[in-house]
């Protein structure tokens, strides 16, 4: 096993951040300190890859968890046609449980000394995975730029869409077609972005004066079998309109309503994210919460530059504001309906 920035770490007795000073050559660290962390690099023979002069410009490693997934391709068209005007080659690294994992390709791309890595929905938002990676990153000078997911203690720059927001509108427009009992489809809860968008969707509720339901609420994973799965648990709880996390956990869910003899949307509204895929031709054309991928893809691009150029450049998180895309799989409810027509009963 290739040593790590917390093995160096734990050897000269610092913190990792004391061993990242010393591998940057940065100032303020004693001496004798710089001397114990030169010696347990040594000891452990800890190659800072990304301090090369060998590293080979011009090629950009991009990581993905899946490509089924069409938010994944979308926003690796969107980075590498932005990358290419820089003259930079993307490198597609496609993260899946059944092949390459994450930290494997981030060896590779280690050993091919890139210019910089883009990281999108990876292990870095799972509240329960390892960071040491990451921080190994910072430490080898690699410029790095995560893609919707960064934990508070990750010193790395990060492009996020508002998933909080993204819950907030959501709740505000099926409110606004009189639906009170709101299912949502979210996917697993240690990630950031579920983390976010559930606190997000709870404080819709709180606005529009509904009450937030546990029922109401299925965990489950990202795709069209997780949203039918999910779907069907709301339908029985008496959901009236179901929110899901995933465009194809929409599909899914759309799925369990005609299981049922039920329609959307007359009978349950259901909702989107990512707005990726063909959403104005599957039927009923699929309500979604668009994330901004050219947006997002360029400030990417704009980060790696600036960090290529300058390490100590700004490690902030920039968000952005996801779009509610209006179509017809939301509209109002049955019992809006019939207030409107003077038939609904008191």
């Amino acid at each position: 096993m290739k040593p790590r920035l917390r093995h160096v770490a734990d050897l000269a007795g610092v913190s990792q951040a004391t061993v990242s000073r010393v591998l940057n050559d940065r100032p303020g660290v004693a001496a004798a300190t710089r001397r114990e962390v030169l010696a347990a690099l040594h000891q452990l023979g800890y190659e800072p890859a990304g301090l090369s002069p060998a590293r080979a410009r011009g090629l950009v490693g991009l990581i993905v968890p899946e490509l089924d997934n069409p938010a994944f391709p979308r926003f690796a068209q969107a980075l590498e046609s932005r990358l290419a005007a820089e003259g930079l080659t993307t490198v597609l690294c496609t993260s899946t449980p059944s092949g390459m994992r994450e930290g494997d390709y981030l060896d590779v791309l280690l050993d091919h000394a890139v210019t910089g890595i883009v990281i999108i929905s990876g292990e870095a938002a799972d509240t329960t995975a390892d960071h040491d990676r990451y921080h190994d990153l910072r430490a080898r000078g690699v410029p790095t730029i995560l893609v919707n997911g960064r934990p508070d203690d990750l010193d790395l720059p990060a492009v996020s869409v508002d998933h909080a927001a993204a819950g907030r509108k959501v709740v505000a427009h099926l409110a606004s077609l009189g639906h009170r009992r709101l299912g949502l489809a979210l996917g697993p809860r240690r990630y950031l972005p579920s983390q976010e968008f559930l606190a997000g969707f709870e404080a819709g509720l709180e606005r529009a004066g509904l009450a937030s339901d546990p029922a109401l609420i299925s965990e489950t994973f990202y795709g069209i079998e997780g949203g039918h799965a999910a779907g069907a648990r709301l339908l029985q709880a008496g959901a009236t309109a179901i929110v899901c996390a995933s465009d194809r956990m929409a599909l899914g869910a759309m799925r369990s309503v005609r299981e049922l003899s039920l329609s959307v949307p007359d009978d349950v509204s259901v909702t989107g994210f990512d707005d990726a895929g063909p959403n104005a031709y599957v039927h009923p054309p699929l309500t979604s919460l668009r994330q901004p991928f050219e947006s997002m893809s360029a400030a990417v691009v704009r980060m790696l530059m600036t960090r290529t150029a300058d390490q100590d450049a700004d490690t902030s998180e920039l968000r952005f504001q996801p779009e509610l895309i209006v179509r017809s799989s939301t509209g109002p409810s049955r019992h809006l309906r019939e207030l409107v027509a003077g038939t609904a009963v008191t």
